[in-house]
């Protein structure tokens, strides 16, 4: 039976509250021994004397739900993984916001840093999502990941 694509994107940044709904919600799971969170947050970087206020993200949200999906799908085939939670923003998220959730959660401590290293390195160089720069004068430039 084929997985459901599921949809990874929220309006706006991920708020404390919706992070820590999600680790409560795993607590009734007793087979699980290790969990490992990566957050995201917009940074306040200065580029050419510009400062950051905020990054405006689109995304082909098919697309990008597809590579989700997939990288889901291949990660769970090499990790020892329980579950796994992804959440991207989509709209304007501020500078300190956060704006990419990762939880994982397994048996065992070695597997989650291993697995967490692994999608955000995925995610980053796979999933077709665009941001934005919005400086603090209006101005902005596209993002590039790194």
């Amino acid at each position: 039976m084929e997985k459901k694509i599921k949809n990874v994107f929220v309006q706006g940044a991920i708020s404390p509250e919706f992070i820590a709904n999600s680790i409560a919600k795993h607590q009734s799971k007793t087979t699980i021994g290790a969990h490992d969170i990566f957050l995201g947050q917009v940074r306040a970087d200065i580029i050419n004397d510009q400062e950051v206020a905020a990054i405006e993200y689109t995304a082909y949200e098919e697309m990008a739900n597809l590579k989700f999906h997939e990288i889901r799908e291949a990660t769970f085939e090499k990790f020892d993984l329980s579950c796994m939670h992804i959440y991207h923003s989509l709209g304007r998220v501020n500078a300190g916001e956060i704006c990419l959730f990762v939880f994982v959660s397994a048996p065992h401590r070695k597997e989650v840093f291993k697995a967490m290293h692994h999608i955000v390195d995925e995610i980053k160089s796979q999933v077709p999502i665009f941001g934005k720069e919005l400086f603090k004068d209006d101005s902005y430039q596209w993002k590039v990941n790194t």
